[in-house]
């Protein structure tokens, strides 16, 4: 593997890594601590509103390819200190090398976190109880027909909550802190009055709080972004409902590394073929 190209902007760094048999997939350097490494090469969740996954899935990434992107990093200079498994891919459909590079990520003394959409529900399970450093769940929807528009392959919304809750009882409110929902407002698919009640009610009743994250729009996607305005009405509304919410920081709403936005062979794709 090797860095075929860096990307930067203000304040992210892309890293196009291209694999032996010539994919590339994307790592993200932020926040100046932080590598957001992909676990596959495509996603087979395809969720309508992502990049990452508009072809469906290539392959998995081997541990050793993924452990790759955090030493190439380095390699380049980078300062890392936590790793984030919410690059391309869902890592818990490539469970066993997703779990052998954690351990190794671990063995390192790094930190690290993971966003995923909780499918497979058993490897969901396993996750939980793992030594992590934060699990944001990619809920995105809170009524089953709207979470099957946005993440098509995946477990019903009861079944993610109900082992989720299962998990939660068990830990004090200091480890519950640690875990999140994570709900990317699209404007006028889950955004409506109702839908921030329910999210309010989902939070309320497992203990955590909510990253609401603003959608960076995407070319061939048809999805658009709330408006600021509207982005922070939907933030005081569930803060007045007592929940905790963490907004998009300025690292997340770039074009570069933003929620959605990774892509597979993006430059290959940029150049024609």
């Amino acid at each position: 593997m090797k860095i075929e190209e860096v990307i930067n902007d203000s304040l992210n760094k892309l890293l196009e890594v291209k694999t032996e048999d010539s994919y590339t997939v994307e790592s993200v350097y932020y926040r100046g601590d932080t590598l957001c490494v992909s676990s596959q090469v495509g996603c087979p969740v395809r969720c309508s509103f992502c990049a990452s996954g508009k072809d469906g899935l290539y392959r998995n990434l081997s541990s050793s390819e993924i452990i790759n992107q955090y030493l190439l990093a380095k390699e380049d200079g980078l300062e890392i200190k936590n790793i984030a498994f919410a690059g391309i891919g869902e890592p818990l459909l490539n469970w066993k090398n997703v779990k052998e590079a954690f351990w190794y990520f671990k063995e390192q003394g790094l930190k690290c976190s993971f966003y995923t959409t909780g499918f497979p529900i058993d490897n969901f399970k396993e996750l939980l109880n793992l030594p992590h450093n934060g699990i944001n769940v990619s809920l995105h929807a809170v009524f089953e027909d709207k979470r099957k528009q946005l993440i098509p392959h995946g477990h019903p919304i009861e079944d993610i909550l109900a082992a989720l809750k299962d998990h939660l009882d068990t830990l004090s409110n200091r480890k519950k802190k640690m875990y999140n929902i994570a709900y990317l407002l699209i404007k006028g698919i889950n955004d409506s009055k109702e839908e921030l009640e329910r999210l309010a009610e989902i939070a309320q009743k497992l203990g955590i709080g909510v990253s609401l994250l603003k959608y960076n729009e995407i070319e061939r996607i048809p999805y658009r972004s709330t408006s600021d305005e509207e982005y922070e009405k939907a933030f005081l509304f569930l803060k007045e409902k007592g929940i905790k919410v963490t907004l998009s920081n300025r690292y997340r709403t770039r074009k570069i590394g933003g929620c959605g936005t990774l892509m597979v062979n993006r430059l290959k794709s940029a150049k024609g073929g």
